[in-house]
């Protein structure tokens, strides 16, 4: 974990030495003081030499300047050090979940995500700067401060080094309980992200249920156990304050008792009245870097639970990966399934397969389709029938876990990622724009793509007609989430930024549910006109979207329960023609055929 971390300092290195150097320095001037102060007092006012007090005095103030400078400068390069580091390790997370499969990706929840590249990285970043500021400068400051006072009186020294080890005792006591609350506080941040998340994605659901009451008793819910677990850790932790206080104020006065008795007692030659004032100040030195040790060590270890999630985050590895020498060239958009069993949570090659596989059970079982280039193939089932799953497979968003699968007459893992997924154009279920003009959106397809391309591929999708009537046209603005605009028409806007692409493959995994019958067909038609030769698969609940394919696959259990034409499949499939006849007649969709196929 900390090497994966530490290589994310990147260029901020030498801004991460600078600080313990500038800190060590800072310490150093500090440390002087307390010694030029006894001087003054027993070489300067006790023997009444004005000028020794001015040269100490002088001295004084360079060190105090010197030390104040070095704390600057420590300050200055610590926080750009910290808050690079942090940079690096958000650009790194996310870079690194561009790169997840969909089968990282189902490890995490969003919130989770959110709350990692959030509120963990600052808390990691404030735990760095502790480190390279208050972990270097405490314990120098604490060694420092208790040599000098063992030099200038052995006897009285032993008082702080009693008080060290009690006051240590007791500050680790406090910190290892915190450390249990605050590890757990990183939890109640993903509840309360998701709470959020949820709310504000459903927030049209909520106010037309008028749920709104509902919403936030929960959202007050998760502040209140984030709060709760946040007094636990604070209420422990706030026992620092008077442990060090009952510590200081009892070293002060040993010391002073114990100091004066000395200097009474041996009429000063053993112990001078400046070195005295000197051991306080060591006193105050030696309890408040025990005190920034202990705050800095609390830091650290509530940061460690954010370390830890990142660094998880960070070391998550791609379940799918280019092979050594990969294809970068698909000859065309066949499409070939040899025996294809899958299942969530495990691809192909993953150890103990068999035992994974008895206790979970296959999404696909023994799939064999052969499907040429530039035909037409409906593909129908009820919900739950592994219809998205099976194209899922093709543009390899998830690996096969038995068999295989082939585009181009070659298996879809011998191919580069990216060139693949390029010939490979699927408009998902769930239809995502993103803010920006319509034609930043289509853009997602071809980022080169000129505006009469850009056009060209709307009138295939039939969303020409509603775009123009817009006042800005294809420059209107498009809010977050495709808010603006209906189902149908999101719908339309996606199909056309996936023709962008020209792939040799279009999958619509239901991509036209949410338009007429009538612009349905438009679409086909277009299809079957303008790109012959880009293999198109439908996925559909209504016949009448498929009816026209070349083929249709009915899907049962994740089974294919058949495949042939509209009129083969009305004479040979008993599921298909009662779906036919139930739609026909009643306007019913697949799932009405009588269970979840």
């Amino acid at each position: 974990m900390l090497k994966t971390l530490a290589s994310y300092i990147k260029e901020f290195k030498t801004d991460s030495l600078k600080t313990p150097v500038y800190m060590i320095f800072e310490v150093i001037m500090e440390m002087l003081i307390p010694l030029l102060m006894a001087s003054i007092i027993d070489d300067g006012v006790e023997k009444g030499d004005i000028g020794h007090i001015y040269l100490m005095g002088a001295w004084m103030i360079v060190a105090a300047f010197a030390g104040l400078t070095a704390g600057v400068m420590g300050g200055k390069y610590g926080a750009r050090a910290s808050a690079g580091f942090a940079k690096n390790l958000r650009e790194g997370m996310f870079v690194n979940i561009q790169g997840f499969s969909f089968e990282n990706i189902d490890k995490y929840s969003t919130a989770g995500l959110v709350t990692r590249l959030t509120t963990d990285v600052t808390n990691l970043q404030n735990a760095y700067q502790m480190i390279l500021r208050m972990c270097v400068r405490a314990p120098f400051s604490l060694i420092i401060a208790m040599v000098m006072s063992f030099f200038i009186s052995a006897k009285l020294a032993r008082v702080y080094l009693i008080a060290v080890l009690v006051l240590g005792g007791f500050l680790a006591i406090i910190t290892v309980n915190a450390y249990k609350y605050f590890s757990a506080v990183f939890e109640k941040y993903d509840d309360l992200n998701a709470s959020v998340q949820e709310n504000i994605a459903a927030i049209r659901v909520v106010k037309a249920y008028v749920r709104e009451d509902f919403e936030i008793g929960k959202f007050q819910k998760a502040c209140g156990n984030l709060y709760m677990m946040f007094i636990k850790a604070e209420s422990i932790v706030a026992y620092n304050a008077p442990a060090m206080m009952i510590t200081v104020f009892s070293c002060i006065l040993g010391i002073s008792w114990l100091g004066a008795k000395i200097i009474v007692s041996t009429n000063a030659t053993e112990l001078q009245t400046g070195d005295l004032m000197s051991l306080l100040a060591y006193c105050m030195n030696i309890l408040m870097s025990l005190m920034m040790l202990s705050m800095a060590f609390v830091m650290v270890t509530m940061s460690s639970a954010s370390a830890k999630r990142i660094a998880e985050v960070l070391n998550e590895k791609s379940t799918l990966q280019n092979p050594p020498q990969p294809d970068v060239t698909v000859p065309d958009g066949s499409i070939r399934f040899e025996h294809v069993d899958f299942c969530y949570g495990r691809s192909s090659g993953t150890k103990d397969a068999d035992e994974q596989d008895a206790g979970r059970g296959m999404v696909l079982s023994d799939i064999n389709l052969d499907i040429h280039a530039g035909e037409t193939i409906g593909i129908i089932g009820g919900t739950g029938s592994s219809k998205s799953s099976l194209v899922n497979l093709i543009s390899r968003l998830y690996d096969v876990t038995n068999g295989c699968v082939k585009v181009g007459g070659k298996d879809v893992r011998s191919y580069d990622l990216e060139t693949l997924r390029n010939e490979v154009s699927v408009v998902l279920q769930k239809n995502v724009l993103f803010s920006g003009t319509i034609y930043d959106n289509l853009r997602w397809g071809d980022l080169h793509a000129s505006e009469e391309e850009c056009k060209r591929a709307c009138r295939l999708a039939c969303a020409d007609e509603f775009i123009e009537a817009m006042p800005d046209g294809y420059n209107t603005y498009i809010e977050q989430g495709g808010t603006n605009v209906s189902g149908g028409q999101k719908q339309r806007l996606c199909i056309a930024r996936a023709l962008l692409k020209k792939p040799k493959i279009l999958i619509l995994d239901d991509s036209t549910s949410a338009v007429d019958t009538a612009t349905d067909a438009k679409i086909r038609k277009a299809f079957a006109q303008e790109i012959p030769g880009t293999t198109k698969l439908i996925i559909a609940q209504r016949i009448s979207s498929v009816q026209q394919a070349d083929r249709i696959i009915v899907l049962e259990h994740g089974q294919v329960n058949g495949v042939g034409t509209h009129e083969q499949l009305l004479e040979s499939n008993a599921i298909y023609r009662e779906v036919y006849e139930s739609q026909n007649g009643g306007g019913g969709d697949f799932d009405e055929h009588g269970g979840d196929h």
